[in-house]
């Protein structure tokens, strides 16, 4: 088996695009949600609360290079160039080589290019109908753009499970390394904001409406949380096989040393405890490690109640009360399919510099929930070696990962 490292990080978030801006605003407790006046035109839609990534089309970037790419897309290859700047591959020869591949995921793929084809379909007429609407569109935009922008040519594995989306590229491209079958790997994923996501929860009545006080929410596993806000971002890893990191002299940040997912097969929106702890039993079976080891959990905290309790019941069972916990969602809201890859970055960095975010707005601990080490009110102070991110998504879908300090 071979060891997988990170050897380039990056992340665009709503509280930042640079690892120094949203360390500052974790640590003064600086939220990211805002109130979206422009969505006052949406009759029946409830909630008005988002958040927002300040991102528009890099000025190096062509028409011709982005004619094919909706928001979620451009947010995907940017974050890449990030990464793959930071990791001292960009423009590297080895993109060509066939020895790289990318693994990474949205919930769906842009909405315009939806509304493209939702038009034709009201109007009785092709005509809003052009070259990219598909690309745009496909659930596989993503990887396919980073792909044609930086002529990756290994294997591309789309990853397109909603919340887990992320977290399973990241856990793909990681096995994809461990096997022998590439080198290094892309890995992460990205959504872009629209009133159509946050209408999915709406309808669902898991929103969160405190509309005039976009500072108080969300607020994961407080007994005043009333739902959920709507996220956009991306983030990336880029992935190597250890040996040839350590040939090239690439700085490592972390390894990857655990990797679980599973399915409920039981519900599509109403999570399962039971599931949730099977994901962390596999990751950390992978990782060859007691739940003693772990010093510091990610976790997924959507500030929704059955997703909230079930999350917090099934830590519990594996982790006990010893582990300190908080969930950066309080800061970034939900950011579907970027949530995976923005949270292990986040404690990754942490896990490097030796402190750790508390949840924002925890005030008062929900008593349905478990009883957990919930880091609250001020950052906590904490050295160790191992850090886990979990996230669990519509579908039943779990993950859990495991990363170890270098």
């Amino acid at each position: 088996m071979k060891r997988v490292v990170i050897t380039g990080m990056a992340g665009l978030t709503p509280i930042g695009n640079d690892w120094a801006t949203v360390a500052q605003n974790l640590k003064t407790q600086t939220t990211g949600i805002k109130t979206m006046d422009e969505w006052d035109k949406y009759e029946g839609l409830n909630t008005r609360l988002a958040a927002p990534v300040d991102f528009t089309r890099p000025k190096h970037y062509t028409r011709k290079q982005v004619r094919g790419m909706g928001r979620v897309a451009m947010l995907a290859t940017y974050v890449s160039e990030l990464a793959l700047q930071d990791a001292g591959l960009l423009n590297d020869p080895i993109l060509r080589s066939g020895k790289m591949g990318v693994a990474y995921g949205s919930s769906s793929g842009s909405f315009d290019g939806l509304i493209d084809f939702t038009k034709m379909l009201l109007n009785n007429d092709k005509g809003s109908l052009n070259a990219t609407s598909y690309i745009r569109m496909m659930g596989h935009t993503c990887p396919v753009n980073i792909g044609l922008h930086f002529g990756i040519n290994g294997r591309i594995i789309p990853t397109s499970s909603a919340c887990t989306s992320s977290s399973q590229g990241i856990g793909y491209a990681y096995e994809t390394i461990k096997y022998g079958i590439q080198t290094l790997m892309v890995a992460g994923g990205s959504d872009e904001l629209s009133a159509s996501q946050a209408a999915v929860f709406d309808t669902l009545f898991a929103t969160s409406l405190r509309n005039d006080e976009p500072h108080k929410s969300p607020r994961p596993f407080d007994k005043d949380r009333d739902g959920l806000v709507i996220g956009e971002g991306g983030g990336t890893f880029i992935l190597e096989e250890r040996e040839h990191a350590l040939s090239r002299g690439a700085h490592i940040y972390a390894e990857i040393v655990g990797f679980g997912t599973n399915s409920d097969g039981l519900h599509v929106t109403q999570p399962d405890s039971d599931s949730m702890q099977v994901a962390m039993q596999l990751a950390m079976q992978d990782a060859r490690l007691n739940a003693s080891a772990i010093g510091y959990i990610s976790a997924h905290g959507t500030s929704t109640d059955r997703g909230d309790i079930a999350e917090s019941q099934a830590t519990a069972v594996i982790f006990g009360n010893k582990t300190p916990i908080s969930s950066i969602k309080s800061y970034t809201g939900h950011t579907l399919g970027a949530c995976g890859a923005i949270e292990a970055w986040a404690a990754v960095n942490m896990m490097n510099e030796g402190w750790f975010h508390p949840t924002a707005n925890l005030d008062n601990i929900d008593p349905q929930c478990a009883e957990l080490d919930y880091i609250k009110g001020d950052v906590r102070k904490l050295e160790c070696d191992y850090v886990m991110s979990n996230n669990f998504a519509f579908g039943g879908i779990n993950t859990s990962l495991v990363f170890k300090r270098v």
